[in-house]
């Protein structure tokens, strides 16, 4: 009898001593996880940074577009002048959904850079957009065809997927820009205004039906103008 409990004893020491020594063999295994290199942050690009990148890669392709639209703006007013009734008059009328030659022009002719600037900067986020990487998409601009090259967004609405539009360069976005706002009904006061003042200040007023922001949209898109001295550019040969 007297020998039970000194196996009793002896038994919880080697239990006792196989705990310890199974700590020892996992230690390793825990410090090695615990240890872990975790990728580092990716840092977040600065203010100034951003906004240069944006000058350097907006700035000069919105020249070009601007150009391009103003000589056919021109090049439409004179034949206006010299031919009101052509085949090419017609066929621009129904293209631009123009009743006459007058909602023709208005709708043809360019509206000032600084606007152009100001949109893409907000739309874009400075360019950084994931519309924008991905699929040069600029301004955000929607797509409502599944035949069209395009990228879901990342909200929804209620079950429906949001397309925005995938273009081949960022200049062909800022075309499709100038296309909407020369085309859409919701913009026929903005058409109409801009061909009696160039004022960017005055003309984003019109612009409320670009955003669900609707009246706000306008007094972002003057603030960006104004704090970045856009409206340099409507007074020049956009630079950089």
């Amino acid at each position: 009898m007297k020998r039970y409990p000194l196996i009793s004893i002896f038994l919880i020491m080697i239990f006792f001593a196989l705990l310890i020594s199974s700590s020892f063999w996992f230690e390793p295994v825990v410090q090695t996880k615990q240890k872990k290199p975790q990728p580092e942050p990716i840092p977040e690009i600065s203010v100034e940074k951003k906004k240069a990148q944006f000058k350097a890669t907006i700035v000069p392709a919105v020249n070009e577009v601007y150009n391009e639209l103003m000589q056919q703006y021109e090049r439409v007013s004179a034949l206006i002048a010299t031919d009101a009734d052509s085949a090419e008059l017609i066929a621009l009328r129904e293209q631009y959904n123009a009743a006459n030659n007058e909602e023709l022009l208005a709708a043809l002719k360019p509206h000032p850079p600084s606007i152009a600037l100001a949109q893409a900067a907000l739309e874009s986020s400075w360019a950084t957009s994931r519309f924008f990487k991905e699929a040069n998409n600029v301004f955000g601009i929607w797509s409502f065809s599944k035949n069209e090259p395009r990228i879901p967004a990342a909200e929804t609405r209620g079950e429906q997927t949001i397309w925005v539009k995938k273009y081949r360069s960022i200049k062909d976005s800022i075309r499709s820009y100038y296309r909407t706002l020369a085309r859409g009904e919701a913009y026929a006061e903005f058409r109409a205004l801009k061909m009696e003042t160039d004022d960017p200040y005055e003309l984003v007023k019109k612009l409320d039906g670009y955003s669900e922001k609707g009246e706000e949209y306008g007094k972002e898109l003057s603030a960006i103008i104004r704090y970045n001295n856009f409206e340099e550019y409507d007074q020049q040969n956009i630079k950089l």
